[in-house]
């Protein structure tokens, strides 16, 4: 060791010496931030960087040693040979590339260890190289135990730099202690190397000590090597700000609506949970309005999804300009946004629903047309309505949709009372979703006959739900569930499925009646549907009949009848139901052969004793006689309304005195059943 300080301290200049030293940290730190690129770079970009670290940690090493060699007093004088300072240089450049590249993408902390020691077998080489280039006009003699101190210290070193810097273990200040390395490899191994040097001058020699080529050599590596390592932490530095800009460009992405550049859901939800922060240490309350905008499909059905867009982007910037301190908006997607404020006194957050109502509601003027929209706004406030963030939420959508369905000309605020009906409508309407994707519905089947004869005519398919907690529920009820909440489709289409396939499966074959919504037979691909679902389960069309009233029609009774002209095509039959109720009009018994009539069972329990409902009967009876058209009566109960039916001339009935609902379809019919018919 004193000998290495005796060599530094006076064999070589000590401010040429702080130069070498002060290039060997800036080259040393632009190696450590490239390598930080090359290890986030996929494999290409990783190649190219894997290049830039050479050529900075080539010029590092190359441009240390000159400057170091410029510092030493060799006593003697000295030449270059230019072939092998090149070759030096190369030597360099092609070993930093390997140990990097190993060291980059190994696989474990191992391939940092063994790239860097192959790094600092690239600077032993680059040294010796080098000093080989390095003549000196005298007798050159090494100390080999210096030699060999020199090389093991500048490849432990540089193993460790490169263990460090590639490690995944947290390491405090990890890019200092790297670059720390990396400094210490290439210094020690060249001091050591130098004091393993010792020169016997030629005692004749007429040649100068320092030629004036030698300096401007020196001279121009130096200022060479210094802009290539300059360039090397610009590249770093440019490389980690394009990777900041662009972190930034996908936060904002990830954190706002691209339509309206209002905050998104995840950007709402952070700000929630931060204002309840605020508003637990303040005392304040937190206000929350869901909104939803009424009127808005219409916009995009009659102008076009782009009008409709541009609806959304001039409103989004409405309540961005309303907001004040506190305040808050976001977009959660469609036609759906939220707001929120924190304030003490209940006023403010009626002010503020109110606001933003009045925002929403103003006439919006664009290029075409006049957009008159409003809204359905539900609020809820923190802790008076929910003492967490989520039950927050939920409670401000359960006020919007009771203001939704109410069409409430104000803001509806959050009731308990009020509002756990709808909550429980939803969660009714979730379950249900549920049972369908389960396959946990299932189809009872009543018998139709002929009055007549009691022959089976076919039978209806009806949808029972058997809720696991709540019993059995009704039709009346999650028909309506499903038609409001957007999976009447679904429903539809599973229950036409397992009709379908059951029936199929019967020993006999009689028909099978399938009931269709409304939103079903709006939908253009109903005749595909079940064209598809009889190729599907191998039932005959001739076997299958839906039944469908005339409200079902009417909505737009144009397309309705093109699409059940479409369905009769494929051999389906179609029977209007619940005749005599609601619409009923000749015109479309005119308009369109039904291959059947179910008279609704209203007229079925007036029968007895009833002259006017009799009499109704037999003018139905004779309109479906004169059209060719069979009548059905519903909801037959008691032998006298089946007498009267027979009396009068009815084609066929349904009802409990018939057969009750059950899931399987007796062959031929239940024979108790048909019994009581010819009894009657």
């Amino acid at each position: 060791m004193i000998r290495l300080a005796m060599c530094i301290a006076v064999e070589h200049d000590p401010w040429l010496v702080a130069l070498a030293v002060a290039i060997c940290c800036v080259g040393a730190f632009s190696i450590v931030q490239m390598f930080e690129r090359a290890r986030g770079s996929h494999r290409g970009q990783g190649l190219a960087w894997a290049f830039l670290i050479s050529v900075a940690a080539s010029a590092t090493i190359w441009c240390t040693h000159f400057v170091a060699m410029l510092a030493y007093e060799a006593k003697a004088p000295v030449t270059l040979d230019p072939v092998m300072t090149i070759v030096s240089l190369m030597v360099a450049m092609v070993g930093s590339f390997i140990g990097f590249a190993v060291a980059a993408w190994g696989k474990d902390d191992f391939y940092g260890a063994f790239g860097g020691a192959l790094f600092g077998c690239a600077i032993a080489a680059m040294h010796f190289v080098g000093m080989d280039a390095y003549r000196i006009d005298g007798i050159v003699s090494w100390d080999p135990y210096y030699v060999l101190t020199s090389v093991v210290s500048g490849t432990v070193l540089a193993a460790a730099a490169l263990t460090v810097l590639r490690t995944g273990r947290a390491i405090p200040h990890r890019v200092a202690l790297g670059t720390a390395l990396i400094v210490a490899a290439i210094a020690s191994l060249h001091f050591v190397a130098m004091t393993a040097m010792r020169i016997t001058p030629m005692a004749f020699s007429e040649t100068p000590l320092r030629p004036a080529a030698f300096n401007a050599l020196a001279l121009a590596t130096v200022i060479v090597g210094g802009i290539v390592i300059a360039a090397g932490v610009f590249a770093a530095m440019l490389d980690r700000q394009t990777r900041s800009e662009a972190m930034r460009e996908l936060t904002h992405m990830a954190m706002n609506d691209s339509l309206t550049g209002l905050p998104n859901r995840i950007a709402f939800r952070a700000e929630l949970a931060r204002q309840i922060d605020v508003a637990i240490g303040s005392g304040e309350r937190v206000g929350l309005c869901a909104i939803d905008l009424d009127r808005f499909k219409e916009i995009n059905d009659v102008h076009g999804h782009k009008a409709g867009d541009e609806v959304l982007a001039r409103l989004a910037q409405r309540l961005r300009d309303t907001l004040g301190q506190n305040e808050f908006v976001a977009r959660l997607g469609g036609d759906e946004f939220v707001a929120l404020t924190r304030f003490t006194d209940r006023a403010q957050i009626v002010a503020f629903a109110a606001r933003l109502d009045a925002e929403l509601k103003a006439p919006l003027a664009l290029e075409d047309f006049e957009a008159r929209l409003g809204a359905s706004i539900g609020v809820a406030i923190f802790p008076d309505d929910a003492a967490s963030a989520e039950t927050l939420a939920n409670n401000a959508d359960l006020a919007m949709y009771r203001a939704k369905a109410e069409a409430a000309a104000a803001p509806c605020h959050y009731d308990s009372a009020l509002d756990e009906a709808i909550r429980d409508q939803r969660e009714l309407a979730a379950d249900l979703r549920g049972a369908i994707d389960r396959d946990e519905l299932d189809v009872h089947y009543q018998v139709q006959t002929s009055v007549t004869t009691g022959a089976v005519t076919g039978y209806e398919a009806l949808l029972r739900w058997t809720h696991p907690a709540r019993g059995a529920i009704p039709p009346t009820v999650f028909i309506p569930l499903a038609e409001a909440n957007g999976f009447i489709l679904a429903l539809g289409e599973w229950v036409l499925r397992r009709a379908c396939a059951d029936a199929a499966d019967w020993p006999h074959a009689s028909k099978v009646a399938v009931n269709v919504s409304p939103l079903q037979l709006a939908h253009i691909d109903l005749p595909r549907l079940f064209h598809q679902v009889l190729l599907d389960t191998g039932l005959p069309p001739r076997r299958l009949e839906i039944e469908l009233t005339e409200t079902a029609i009417i909505a737009d009774r144009e397309r309705a009848l093109h699409i059940l002209r479409q369905i009769k095509a494929l051999g389906i039959g179609i029977a209007l139901d619940d005749f005599g109720t609601g619409y009923s009009s000749l015109e479309t018994l005119r308009a369109f052969p039904f291959d059947k009539i179910k008279l609704d069972r209203f007229f079925a329990a007036e029968l007895e004793g009833n002259i006017q409902s009799t009499a109704i009967l037999r003018a139905v009876l004779a309109l479906g006689k004169s059209l060719s058209i069979p009548i059905l009566a519903e909801g037959i109960e008691t032998r006298e309304q089946l007498d009267v039916l027979r009396r009068e001339g009815c084609d066929e009935a349904q009802g409990f005195l018939i057969g009750r609902p059950g899931r399987t379809a007796a062959p031929d019919g239940d024979t108790g059943d048909r019994e009581r018919v010819r009894a009657a």
